[in-house]
């Protein structure tokens, strides 16, 4: 529970001075519900919590598809890119790109790729000695990299086609990578 003194949020954790009476940290804690309204403390239900990776706050949801930015007279926006110089050390380059803030879409989308690539990393040297010795990859191994690659794309596919942030959260949160047995 929180509480509000004057519409403003209070720490009850704290001590605290309140027309020159000093109260200990521990007043809250020990004080009835009649001893904090009698001196106009309102107690206020904690806010409703909401999962950080896709709210900013309340029903405030995140980004969900890319932005280009635009000023205060929706003009373009632009940031300078970064290449190499003649020596190859970084330098800034004579071209602009439009600036782009991500969304929750593009950035889920490369979180799975790198889960794939993750995944498949661990049986990559299967697939190098086939190559260069002629080695069967057993068929566990080649059904499991199948199956990443499966879940990899499905999960793409859903994420790009998710319609707003509840049919978003639904596709990330169903994710079902393979194990390798």
């Amino acid at each position: 529970m929180a509480f509000t003194l004057n519409g403003q949020s209070f720490n009850p954790y704290r001590a605290f001075t309140l027309n020159g009476i000093q109260y200990p940290a521990n007043w809250f804690r020990l004080a009835s519900a009649e001893e904090r309204a009698a001196i106009g403390f309102e107690e206020v239900a904690d806010p409703t919590p909401h999962d950080e990776r896709f709210y900013w706050g309340p029903n405030n949801p995140k980004l969900l598809n890319d932005r280009e930015e635009v000023d205060e007279n929706g003009d373009p926006l632009y940031v300078k890119v970064l290449g190499e110089d003649e020596n190859g050390d970084p330098a800034m380059v004579d071209s602009e790109e439009r600036m782009v803030t991500k969304g929750l879409k593009s950035n889920w989308t490369a979180q799975v790729k790198d889960t794939a690539n993750k995944l498949l990393a661990s049986t990559d040297w299967y697939v190098i000695r086939k190559a260069e010795t002629d080695t069967a990859i057993p068929d566990a191994v080649v059904t499991y990299r199948a199956a990443v690659k499966t879940e990899c794309t499905r999960l793409e596919t859903a994420i790009a086609g998710a319609a707003d942030i509840e049919a978003f959260i639904a596709v990330v949160t169903a994710q079902n990578w393979p194990k390798l047995n």
